[in-house]
């Protein structure tokens, strides 16, 4: 074990592939249907939203993926990023645990959504794409991918979630200063957005509102625009591998392997990014570390949605996916971890979950801000609401180890710093912050509105 507290690695170690979980799952993918005919979708139809190569890569069952050397490069502006032990709040909170987190914070819009950004503008600027449209909640997504095009000389329009374009305006300047186009969602620019806002004009948003307004914006634009998403599919949660594998390496370098591998969930790229690399060592290595997925009690899919069929979006224009859902009218409370306000999950996450390789907790608001604030207050870094969620689960398990006096290696994903976050904070300090539980009886109601899908036997 190193009494070291940063663990760096060189340009050189920055992994040079990403590891597909498709080629080591324990569970059989179930289709992915078109949301008109209900049968699975062919290469076509997903090629008016994504380009051949990303398509290519959804359905790949290759172990790993070679990471082009245009990506690489980019990725040296912030990777490797530094994993860190956090031994001030190991002491603040007298645990005999070893808390280890790794700092997606480090990148330059100050959370892990670049490592999928950047490959997904590279390849639609590869073929031939002149504009990406994208939804964002909290905006660290909109961010990346504004980052990203700008690098690619791509246009770019941000429907963000309308709660969140109120409560994050800096998130927004950032993306305009990259050069992107940012409109609070529902908009009038789509057909979707406006029959929303004739019913209701004061209507909140939702992410899943907002992926209908940029699928619809880029299916109807004539082939002008591609549509691209930060999180759920799997070439998403495929390019956020590098953050666990470099894990991996860092933690042999502390000489300690992680008893749980924690991180928040909304949509699920940041724990799968730090988790599946773990859990190929699980499957392939005999490596034992527990997987346990986050979440926010007002938006629980995973620990109170059902899993099965649902559409991906709200207006039914995106695939039916087979996943943990709160309903695709689900629309949530304004907590502040905008990024975790998804009514689905990652379909392959979701499936490992319900094969128990997986755990998933609910945690409430006020209580992962009071763990974001002790963090700070030990650490110095001030976390992002959404990844405050990761924090607060290590810190009940840090307890429990204390609890029964013995010894865990604790590792989270840090995903976010939380920097444009401050009105977050500033409620939570002035104790204004609500917990809220998303009730089951919500959930069953929502239900009523799956799609029928009839699968053969």
């Amino acid at each position: 074990m190193s009494d070291q507290t940063r663990f760096l690695l060189n340009e050189t170690d920055l992994p040079k592939q990403w590891y597909n979980l498709n080629a080591d799952s324990p569970v059989a993918p179930a289709p992915v249907l078109h949301p008109g005919t209900k049968e699975p979708v062919t290469p076509d139809f997903l090629s008016v939203l994504f380009p051949m190569e990303l398509i290519l890569q959804e359905i790949s069952t290759e172990r790993y993926i070679d990471i082009p050397e245009e990506v690489r490069e980019i990725y040296k502006l912030y990777r490797p990023t530094p994993l860190i032990r956090a031994r001030r709040l190991e002491k603040a909170l007298d645990t005999p645990a070893h808390i280890y987190f790794k700092f997606e914070g480090a990148s330059p819009v100050g959370s892990h959504k670049p490592n999928t950004a950047i490959p997904q503008a590279f390849y639609n600027k590869a073929a031939g794409t002149k504009a990406l449209t994208t939804e964002t909640g909290a905006g660290q997504w909109g961010s990346a991918l504004s980052m990203a095009c700008s690098m690619f000389d791509l246009d770019l329009e941000v429907y963000m979630v309308k709660v969140s374009y109120q409560q994050k305006p800096y998130r927004r300047i950032l993306m305009e200063t990259y050069g992107a186009q940012v409109y609070a969602s529902p908009t009038d620019r789509t057909n979707y957005g406006r029959a929303l806002l004739g019913q209701d004009p004061g209507n909140p948003g939702s992410l899943g509102i907002a992926i209908s307004e940029a699928v619809e914006a880029a299916a109807t634009s004539g082939g002008t625009k591609k549509y691209s998403l930060g999180s759920v599919l799997n070439h998403v949660l495929m390019h956020q591998s590098v953050i666990g594998d470099e894990a991996l390496k860092q933690m042999d370098l502390a000489g300690e392997y992680p008893d749980v591998v924690i991180g928040c969930v909304g949509g699920g790229s940041n724990f799968a990014g730090i988790a599946y690399p773990f859990l190929r060592e699980n499957l392939k290595n005999g490596q034992r570390a527990r997987l346990l997925a986050v979440e926010p009690a007002a938006t629980p899919s995973l620990t109170k949605g059902v899993y099965t069929f649902d559409y991906g979006d709200t207006a039914m224009m995106a695939p039916i996916v087979k996943m943990y859902t709160l309903g695709h009218s689900f629309v949530p409370p304004a907590i502040h971890a905008g990024g975790l306000r998804y009514h689905g999950m990652a379909p392959s996450l979701s499936a490992l979950v319900d094969a128990g390789h997986i755990q998933a907790v609910a945690v409430h608001q006020r209580a992962t801000f009071e763990a974001a604030v002790q963090f700070a207050r030990a650490e110095g870094i001030l976390p992002a609401p959404e990844s405050s969620h990761a924090i607060r689960a290590a810190i009940d398990e840090a307890l429990e180890a204390k609890a029964k006096g013995e010894k865990r290696v604790i590792l989270f994903n840090l995903s976010g710093h939380g920097h444009f976050d401050l009105s977050a904070y500033q409620s939570y300090l002035s104790s204004e912050l609500e917990d809220y539980e998303y009730p089951a009886e919500a959930v069953a109601a929502a239900m009523k509105d799956l799609p029928e899908v009839a699968l053969p036997a």
